[in-house]
C-alpha cells in the first residue's frame, strides 16, 4: 500500500524533479570527492605541507565516509527524507564555505570531514530511494541513469577542476560547490519529498562507536607501504577495530532494531551482489589510479595528457549506463554481469600477456574495456541485491554494499600501489634497468588484478537468475 503511494505521489513533472535534484546533487558531491587531488600541489604550497600531509585531505575523507554509511538507514527511518537531503547539503555547503575561508590547512581538514560526513550519507541514501520510489521491473533502467550520473562526475571531475585552475586559483572551486550547494537547497524545498514511511527507533550509541572499527582496519592497510609507520602501534590498532567490527556485527544479529540490518547477508544473490559491485570497483579505481601513473612513469606523458586519457573510458562508462540497466530487465542481470565480469576479465588478461612496453592508445582501449565491463556489473549488481531483499530492508542493503564496497575498494589500491612500490624496488636493486623495472612492476600489479576479477567472475556464475518472466 505505501509503496504505491509512493509511486503516485511521485508521477510526472514531479518525478523527474525530485530525481533530477537529488541526482544533481550526488553527482556534484562525487565531483568533489575525486577532483580535489589535482589540486593538492597547490594546497602543499599555499599552507607550506608535505604530500603526506596534505593526503590526509583524501585519507580523512574515505574514513569519515565509511564510518557514516552504516548510519544512513536509521537516518532514513528517524529523519524523513526531505530534512535529511537538505541536511546533507547544507553540511556539504558549509564544508565548502569553510574551505573557501580556511586560514590554514587544520581548518580546511574540518571543512573536508564536515563534507565527508554529508557524502557518507547521501552515497547510500540516494540508491536506496531510487530504489524505493522504483517499481521492480524498472529498477535497472533507473540505476542505468544514477550510474551514468556518477561516470560523468568521474569523467568530469579533472576536466572541471582543471578549467577553474586555469582562470582562478583553488578557491574558484570552492565557490562553484558553493553556489551549486546553495542552489540545490533553495529547490530542495519544491522538488524534494519524503518518499519512505518513517519508522522512528533508539538510535544504538555503543554500534556507532564500533563502527569506528572499520575506519581503524581502513585506516591501517593504507599505511601498508608507507615509510616510517609505527606498526607497533599500526597492529594494536588493527587488532582493536577487528574486534570492534566483530563486536558490532554481533550485536546487529542481537538488537531488537539494529543500526544496520545485517540479516540481508543470509539472502544468497544479495551476498554475491556485495562482492561483485566491490569487485568490479576494484577494477574501476586501479584503473584510475594505477593507469595515470603508468602513462607518466612508462610512457613519459604530462601529467595534462594522462588526465585527459582517463576521459575515454568514464565517457564509455557514462555512456554503457543506462543500456546496460536496460538489458538487464530485458535478459537478465546475471547474464548482462556475466558479460561485464568477462569484459574486465580480458582487459587485465592483455595487460598480463604483454610484459613489454604498450602504447597510450593500447592503454586508453584497454581502460575503455574495463571501465565498460564495470557498467554491466556495478550498478546492476546494486539492483540485483535490492531485488533479493524486501522494501523495508533496501536501505539497509544499500548501506552494507557500499560500506563493502569502499572498503574493499580502498584496500585493492592499497595493495595494487604496495605491489607496484615493492616489485619496482626489487628490481632496481638488482641491477635492471628502470624502465624494465617499472614494467615489472606494473605487470605484477596486472597479474594481480587479473586473478581478483577472475573471483568475480566466478561469482558472476554463481548467480541465481531471478529474471521474472512476462
Amino acid at each position: 500500500m505505501d509503496k504505491a503511494k509512493t509511486t503516485l505521489t511521485l508521477a510526472g513533472r514531479r518525478r523527474f524533479w525530485f530525481i533530477f535534484t537529488l541526482l544533481t546533487g550526488t553527482w556534484t558531491m562525487s565531483i568533489s570527492q575525486s577532483s580535489l587531488s589535482t589540486v593538492y600541489p597547490t594546497f602543499m604550497h599555499d599552507f607550506g605541507i608535505s604530500a603526506s600531509t596534505v593526503q590526509w585531505l583524501t585519507t580523512g575523507f574515505m574514513l569519515t565516509m565509511v564510518v557514516m554509511m552504516p548510519i544512513s538507514p536509521w537516518l532514513l527511518n528517524n529523519i524523513g527524507f526531505k530534512k535529511l537531503f537538505l541536511t546533507v547539503l547544507v553540511l556539504f555547503d558549509l564544508g565548502s564555505i569553510i574551505i573557501y575561508f580556511a586560514p590554514s590547512f587544520a581548518v580546511m581538514m574540518v571543512g573536508r570531514l564536515i563534507k565527508a560526513a554529508a557524502v557518507g550519507v547521501l552515497f547510500p541514501s540516494y540508491q536506496s530511494i531510487l530504489l524505493t520510489i522504483t517499481p521492480e521491473s524498472k529498477r535497472g533502467s533507473t540505476m542505468g541513469i544514477a550510474g551514468l550520473v556518477m561516470g560523468s562526475a568521474l569523467a568530469s571531475g579533472p576536466i572541471i577542476s582543471g578549467v577553474v585552475l586555469k582562470f582562478t586559483d583553488w578557491h574558484g572551486l570552492f565557490l562553484v560547490f558553493i553556489t551549486v550547494a546553495t542552489i540545490l537547497i533553495l529547490l530542495s524545498f519544491v522538488t524534494i519529498q519524503d518518499v519512505m514511511v518513517s519508522k522512528p527507533s533508539k538510535l544504538d550509541l555503543i554500534s556507532i562507536v564500533m563502527l569506528l572499527g572499520f575506519a581503524g582496519i581502513l585506516y591501517v592497510v593504507n599505511e601498508i607501504g608507507k615509510p616510517n609507520v609505527n606498526w607497533t602501534l599500526g597492529w594494536i590498532l588493527l587488532i582493536v577495530s577487528i574486534i570492534a567490527v566483530a563486536y558490532f556485527t554481533y550485536r546487529q544479529f542481537h538488537l531488537t532494531t539494529p543500526l544496520l540490518e545485517l540479516r540481508v547477508l543470509k539472502t544468497f544473490n544479495y551476498d554475491l551482489a556485495i562482492f561483485l559491485t566491490a569487485i568490479s570497483y576494484v577494477a574501476l579505481i586501479v584503473v584510475t589510479i594505477v593507469f595515470p601513473l603508468y602513462y607518466q612513469g612508462v610512457l613519459k606523458v604530462s601529467p595534462f595528457i594522462s588526465g585527459l586519457s582517463l576521459v575515454p573510458g568514464a565517457v564509455f562508462l557514462s555512456i554503457l549506463n543506462p543500456l546496460t540497466g536496460k538489458l538487464a530487465e530485458k535478459f537478465g542481470y546475471k547474464q548482462i554481469m556475466l558479460f561485464g565480469m568477462a569484459m574486465i576479465v580480458i582487459g587485465w588478461l592483455i595487460l598480463a600477456l604483454i610484459p613489454t612496453k604498450l602504447t597510450l592508445l593500447t592503454m586508453i582501449l584497454i581502460a575503455a574495456l574495463i571501465e565498460g565491463g564495470n557498467a554491466f556489473v556495478m550498478m546492476p549488481a546494486v539492483t540485483l541485491g535490492a531485488n533479493s531483499l524486501p522494501n523495508r530492508l533496501i536501505s539497509h542493503g544499500t548501506a552494507v554494499i557500499t560500506t563493502v564496497r569502499q572498503i574493499l575498494g580502498s584496500a585493492g589500491v592499497a595493495i595494487a600501489t604496495l605491489i607496484l612500490s615493492n616489485v619496482t624496488a626489487a628490481q632496481l636493486k638488482s641491477g635492471v634497468p628502470t624502465l624494465t623495472a617499472n614494467l615489472q612492476g606494473y605487470h605484477a600489479v596486472f597479474l594481480t588484478m587479473l586473478g581478483v576479477e577472475i573471483v568475480g567472475f566466478i561469482l558472476a556464475l554463481l548467480l541465481r537468475d531471478e529474471r521474472q518472466k512476462g
